[in-house]
């Protein structure tokens, strides 16, 4: 029950928040959705919905989309850069990363930012190893400690603020 309440309280404020500015009718079909989505999927959303609760995940949260963002345009410039200027190298390959993350949330998240980040591809996730495979359009190291480092390094350490 814990779960859909949250969940409620969530949907709702993303509404509202994409709504700006709205009214009274747009309050209320924003109460129907939220109860609808909360009552249907609640139980699917979460299974610590007390993790929730703690602000400070929000704020690492907001930080977390700074650095994505930041990642994101470096890695656009390079992929943009290799399709400019053919004589770059790419040396393509699939390494094996190491992750610390244990959540199906945090790892889901960890490997959607990976695959969103221009240059690399989550492959397969292997929870029970803690592991991913990324596919990478210029293997720096087969290493999976150097791997790791360049590639999940800058997102697992805010990612496990906010999930673990």
């Amino acid at each position: 029950m814990k779960s859909r309440i949250i969940l409620f309280i969530i949907g709702f404020f993303i509404w509202m928040l994409l709504g700006w500015p709205f009214d009274l009718q747009h309050a209320l079909v924003g109460i129907f959705a939220a109860a609808l989505v909360a009552a249907l999927t609640g139980d699917l959303f979460t299974r610590r919905p007390h993790h929730f609760t703690h602000i400070s995940r929000y704020l690492w949260f907001a930080y977390y989309i700074f650095i994505f963002s930041w990642e994101c345009l470096k890695a656009n410039i390079d992929v943009a850069r290799r399709v400019i200027s053919p004589r770059l190298p790419i040396n393509p390959g699939i390494v094996k990363v190491k992750t610390t993350l244990k959540s199906d949330t945090g790892l889901t998240f960890l490997a959607n930012s990976i695959t969103l980040t221009p240059g690399t591809f989550c492959v397969d996730i292997k929870p029970e190893e803690g592991s991913l495979y990324i596919h990478w359009i210029d293997v720096k190291s087969e290493d999976t400690q150097e791997a790791s480092r360049l590639i999940v390094e800058k997102f697992e350490k805010i990612l496990s603020r906010i999930f673990e």
